[in-house]
């Protein structure tokens, strides 16, 4: 059986180890995560010090351990220097790479994830500063979607009713239950936020039923038709939402959304970034709840987001493509 593998892949994390060592956390096209050692990758003029550098994507040649793999060959395919060069971007990133951590599997093909990461990855370098929010917000969207746990946007995820923003009426809003899996009337809001009996669905299969998403070529996301999933993702369990919503401040388990708030939730879902852009403090409220939502249900805090705030200040001026 032979000790060595190749792969493609983007290194996603990096920690030193030993004295000249990093160990490489590694998103590939094959193989899924992989952590090798990259040897000798800390000394100076080593050819290994670029090619171990974040959201480098090399093809790789890795050699089998018995606790860690080894880093044998590497040859840059591309990478992203321009990330490294703004701290926004930089930010933004970092909280791609670690959303793509909690969701990637290891000893499992991942194409669609990668090309979704390297996809968006690029956006990010070439963005001017007022759209790298936008682009991060976007990739976070479809990330989930990707998951198999985007927020449903288009219906209400109990009474199934459709949803259509009002932008005619300023006091407009409708209801966002992180536990329940997306939008809902307000009249609903107010029975989860009570913790009153939900209304009875017509089978209890059929409880918030979310919305499918399929991945399009692997890059970009696009909605499909609504379809029932059994069990499936998007299903509601009581029992787990009563459980974790002990340890979660209720004002970051539900809201209440705008009328451009929801619109742009519900374009979010297309493969490209709308062509219609909202106010920066628009997108910062929603970047805030898809946040909210990916930490809730990969049941893990997305640390890297914690510069995301004081990274994006808000403004006023909407932002036209």
């Amino acid at each position: 059986m032979s000790r060595t593998y190749k792969a493609t892949g983007i290194n996603l994390k990096s920690m030193p180890m030993g004295e000249a060592d990093r160990l490489l956390t590694i998103l590939t096209r094959e193989f899924g995560l992989v952590r090798a050692v990259a040897m000798g990758s800390r000394k100076h003029n080593s050819s290994m010090g670029g090619r171990s550098g974040l959201f480098v994507v090399n093809d790789l040649l890795i050699a089998k351990g018995r606790s860690l793999d080894k880093v044998a060959q590497a040859e840059t395919l591309e990478s992203y220097p321009g990330l490294s060069q703004d701290l926004k971007k930089l930010t933004a990133s970092h909280y791609l790479a670690e959303l793509c951590l909690y969701q990637a599997l290891s000893d499992q093909p991942q194409e669609e994830l990668f090309c979704l990461l390297g996809e968006h990855l690029k956006r990010l370098e070439r963005s001017s500063s007022e759209f790298i929010l936008p682009h991060l917000t976007h990739a976070v969207f479809q990330l989930l979607v990707l998951a198999g746990i985007a927020p449903q946007v288009y219906t209400c995820c109990i009474t199934r009713q459709s949803l259509t923003p009002d932008f005619a009426d300023p006091s407009w809003r409708i209801g966002f239950s992180i536990p329940a899996g997306g939008t809902v009337t307000l009249e609903t809001l107010a029975t989860l936020r009570t913790g009153q009996p939900k209304p009875a669905p017509k089978t209890a299969s059929t409880l918030l039923r979310a919305t499918v998403y399929t991945p399009n070529q692997g890059i970009g996301l696009q909605q499909n038709q609504s379809k029932v999933a059994e069990g499936g993702a998007g299903s509601f369990d009581t029992k787990a939402m009563s459980e974790r919503t002990l340890h979660q401040p209720p004002s970051s388990l539900h809201a209440q959304l705008t009328a451009s708030e929801l619109a742009l939730l519900q374009q979010l879902a297309q493969a490209n970034l709308p062509q219609s852009v909202e106010a920066a403090t628009v997108w910062h409220s929603v970047e805030r709840m898809l946040r909210h939502y990916a930490q809730y249900h990969f049941d893990r805090p997305i640390r890297s987001a914690t510069l995301i705030d004081a990274c994006f200040v808000s403004d006023n001026h909407p932002l036209t493509p």
